[in-house]
């Protein structure tokens, strides 16, 4: 941790939102430990342990604090290669796509590594081997759904990613030395209204300042009709994940520093991915401190910074939807897209059940795009190039030569791989980069509005003055495309 135990202990004491999600504390005379803005009086500093995760207060046999609820702190953006193998990783483990019996050759080979730099990568970065990583966000993903849901006991051990209810109880009543329906009574004030309802919901935080409203008016430029509902306050979607459909809306709890995550009952059984890619499509792992701290120095930038702080880079529920959805952008306005990705979604997309009428159709899956013809694809109004373009991405999404969907721990390699698919150039790769793969550091720049915004510069004009920006590019990218759009809309 680069803060000494001294400025720990004063932004403890001055519970300083910046630091929520930097570090944890545990008191040793409670055996607990809390986020730096618990509401529960400061503890004298001699009773102090910090630690820069959960995962490091769990080892070191920490119980988490009912009233702060360490599982709802935000997270870190990653930057360097061994951070973002480290969250990609998490991000695996979260959406189950390592199972709990993988051994650390299934998860090494998963990432082209050896067990042993998976291993020093993951204690290094996280502060817990796999294992134990793996045991600790399923069992604080259990504690918020007993929080905050009233799903039954059973449902929370599988919803969280458990095999067996005894497994479940054994790891919670060892962890927290209470067991689960416990729990539930001491924290479940009030939840005989939540059980009414037919769909659950739950908090997912993050760091303020959030500027929720240019995030909902980006989505809502790019919204694929019948797939998403955008509205002023919020984002509701379509979802499929695996063999779990369902639908999801998102809307904005400003006092808490979370976004409200409401979910079909279809999905519980796929809530550790559901979470994993709401968390990427509202940037929330982001820190803004950090980001604009960077930013500043430029003050074309600053200036933009201050009229719209907490900006975020929108990323993509699905990685696949969002490369398909990049090339019909290519040449075209946005509403021109936006009225095509509709055509697209009616045509390939399943229809679903809900009780909006706005949501009626899943999101185009690869395995269909891929087996359909030019024809039928350009038939809608899309160019037969770009039409030829979307049936390769797709497969090249099913045989892995580029898949968009799971993270990727080299996105630079991903960008190189996708340039090689005939008719994606480089401001598709950024642009796939910079949301399907939550790159901080993408810079389309051929973009025009990004050139105008910028003085009407040249392309190379454009990558020498972004190098200041670097490797927070992506977010100067969000800042100057706002205030295009903002010329555009004042002119």
């Amino acid at each position: 941790m680069a803060l000494d135990s001294r400025s720990l202990y004063r932004a403890l004491r001055a519970r300083d939102r910046r630091f929520d999600g930097v570090f944890f504390v545990g008191v040793v005379s409670t055996g607990i430990y809390c986020r730096p803005v618990c509401p529960a009086r400061v503890p004298m500093r001699r009773n102090c342990r910090f630690f820069s995760s959960p995962h490091e207060a769990e080892q070191a046999r920490f119980r988490p604090c009912l009233r702060c609820r360490p599982e709802l702190a935000p997270g870190n953006a990653p930057i360097d290669t061994s951070q973002r193998i480290a969250q990609l990783i998490v991000e695996r483990l979260e959406a189950g796509a390592i199972g709990a019996d993988a051994g650390l050759e299934a998860i090494a080979a998963q990432f082209e590594l050896s067990s042993r730099q998976v291993r020093r990568i993951v204690q290094q970065e996280l502060g817990a081997p796999p294992v134990q990583l793996l045991l600790t966000r399923r069992l604080l993903l259990a504690k918020q759904l007993l929080t905050e849901t009233s799903l039954a006991v059973t449902q929370v051990a599988f919803a969280s990613g458990f095999s067996s209810l005894r497994r479940f109880n054994d790891a919670f009543q060892s962890r927290y030395r209470l067991s689960p329906s416990r729990l539930r009574k001491q924290t479940g004030a009030g939840l005989e209204l939540i059980a009414q309802a037919a769909t659950s919901r739950i908090l997912l935080g993050y760091r303020p300042p959030y500027d929720w409203q240019s995030v909902l008016r980006f989505l809502a430029a790019r919204e694929t009709r019948d797939v998403e509902w955008v509205t002023e306050d919020f984002y509701a979607r379509t979802v499929r994940l695996g063999a779990h459909t369902g639908w999801i809306r998102v809307t904005h709890q400003s006092g808490k520093h979370a976004l409200a995550l409401e979910f079909s009952p279809g999905l519980s059984a796929a809530l550790p991915m559901l979470l994993t890619r709401v968390r990427a499509l509202f940037d929330l792992a982001a820190r803004p401190d950090i980001i604009a701290a960077h930013l500043k120095p430029d003050r074309r930038i600053a200036k933009l910074i201050r009229q719209s702080p907490g900006i975020r880079v929108p990323g993509a529920f699905s990685g696949f939807e969002l490369g398909w959805r990049a090339i019909l952008g290519q040449q075209v306005t946005v509403r021109a897209a936006t009225t095509v990705s509709g055509r697209f979604a009616e045509a390939f997309g399943e229809s679903i059940a809900t009780p909006f009428a706005q949501l009626s159709r899943l999101t185009p899956a690869a395995a269909r795009v891929a087996d359909a013809s030019q024809s039928s694809v350009a038939r809608l109004g899309i160019v037969g190039a770009r039409a030829r373009t979307m049936i390769l991405l797709a497969q090249a999404q099913l045989t892995g030569a580029a898949s968009l969907d799971g993270g990727c721990v080299h996105p630079e390699e991903m960008m190189r791989r996708l340039t090689q698919i005939p008719g994606i150039g480089p401001w598709t790769a950024h642009y796939v980069a910079m949301r399907a793969l939550s790159w901080p550091d993408a810079f389309p720049k051929e973009d025009i509005a990004i050139r105008n915004a910028l003085g009407g510069v040249s392309p190379g004009e454009a990558e020498s003055l972004s190098q200041r920006w670097r490797p927070w590019r992506s977010y100067a990218v969000m800042h100057l495309w706002a205030a295009h759009q903002a010329l555009r809309a004042a002119g």
